[in-house]
């Protein structure tokens, strides 16, 4: 893999990691418990349930995460990596090569979040990022990677494999070759982008699994902060 390759890789994974963020959590919420018997207190207990997201914010989670600041961020900075290699080089330098890298890389990433969210709504899947209720680095980065192909189903929103998030990433990428890409782009390179937006997904599902995104975050200090993100959970929230 070429040195730009790489650069662009995880320039992606950042992006999509504040993009991921803002825009693809759902909260969970939390209940209280009480026992009481005749010769006990009430004691109260704190138990994590699963709420499914309406579809107000599914639509409003996809708005943010198709078009909003962070996939123009995105797309401008990969836009950037791919000006300074010249990738494709039939699309040459200046301004006009700058803007359709730009088109190119905006409409990609446009494709795959649309794709997701029509397939996760079609097959009634949840794709949005829920953070781990494990502790410890490994056991929560497992479970964000694991989160990059899987989603959650029914009503009591049990993880299980998902269509809608495996294939996302290559119908960006496929749109991509055969849409506006060069003639002489075909199906492996399809794959090649794919694989790369698929791993940029990734990390962005674990910046959201480590990064802070609270009230008090610099992202909603400075008002970039997605309002149906998910918040800290507390009790009846």
């Amino acid at each position: 893999m070429k040195i730009c390759q790489k650069l662009l890789l995880l320039s992606l994974a950042v992006f999509c990691g504040a993009r991921a963020e803002l825009a693809k959590s759902q909260s969970l919420s939390y209940v209280e418990e009480s026992a009481v018997s005749p010769t006990t207190t009430a004691i109260s207990q704190m138990d994590l349930i699963y709420v499914r997201p309406t579809e107000k914010t599914k639509v409003n989670n996809y708005l943010f995460d198709a078009f909003g600041p962070y996939p123009v961020a995105g797309a401008g900075f990969a836009s950037g990596i791919n000006q300074v290699s010249n990738a494709p080089p039939e699309w040459n330098q200046g301004v006009e090569g700058y803007a359709k890298r730009f088109g190119s890389d905006f409409g990609m990433a446009a494709v795959g979040t649309t794709t997701r969210y029509a397939l996760s709504e079609a097959l009634r899947e949840d794709t949005l990022y829920y953070r781990c209720e494990c502790k410890g680095v490994f056991p929560r980065l497992s479970h964000a990677v694991l989160s990059t192909v899987t989603a959650r189903h029914g009503e009591d929103g049990h993880r299980a494999f998902s269509f809608s998030s495996l294939l996302a990433p290559y119908a960006g990428s496929t749109v991509a070759v055969y849409g506006w890409y060069p003639d002489r782009f075909g199906a492996k390179d399809a794959l090649r982008l794919g694989n790369y937006n698929l791993l940029a997904y990734m990390g962005g599902n674990i910046a959201l699994e480590f990064f802070y995104s609270g009230p008090h975050s610099l992202l909603s200090r400075i008002h970039l902060n997605n309002a149906h993100g998910s918040p800290d959970p507390g009790p009846n929230h």
